[in-house]
């Protein structure tokens, strides 16, 4: 009387259990990625429209107007951080367009955000 117990998982259900759990583990780690990629976007948004219109109020007070382009930096604030201000005319006199558009060096797609204002010279 020998009684055969198998005890345990054969090589088979090892192999299965471990590929289902490969599985989730790289979709959970998709949406890590994902996650922390929509944040960084998100922060970037965020701060380049905060300086994009702190630089837009800076372009709006000066009373001239007049036509002009210039680039800088936000200093040691925001290092990665540049803005290009540009000022032009449009197809009505009256009016002028301002551009600001704040770059991240870091980014390399999307890295960019411009802000356009419209404005009377006072004619």
């Amino acid at each position: 009387m020998t009684q055969n117990k198998t005890s345990g998982f054969t090589l088979m259900e090892v192999m299965i259990a471990m590929a289902i759990l490969a599985i989730a583990l790289v979709a959970i780690f998709k949406l890590q990625s994902q996650s922390i990629s929509m944040s960084t976007d998100s922060r970037f948004m965020t701060t380049a429209a905060l300086l994009a219109q702190s630089k837009m109020v800076e372009a709006e007070a000066d009373s001239t107007l007049a036509n002009h382009s210039e680039d800088g930096d936000f200093g040691l604030d925001y290092p990665q951080y540049t803005w290009h201000l540009e000022v032009g005319d449009t197809q009505l006199p009256q009016f002028k367009k301002i551009g600001v558009a704040v770059t991240n060096k870091l980014f390399i797609n999307r890295g960019t955000y411009t802000l356009v204002l419209y404005k009377t010279t006072g004619m």
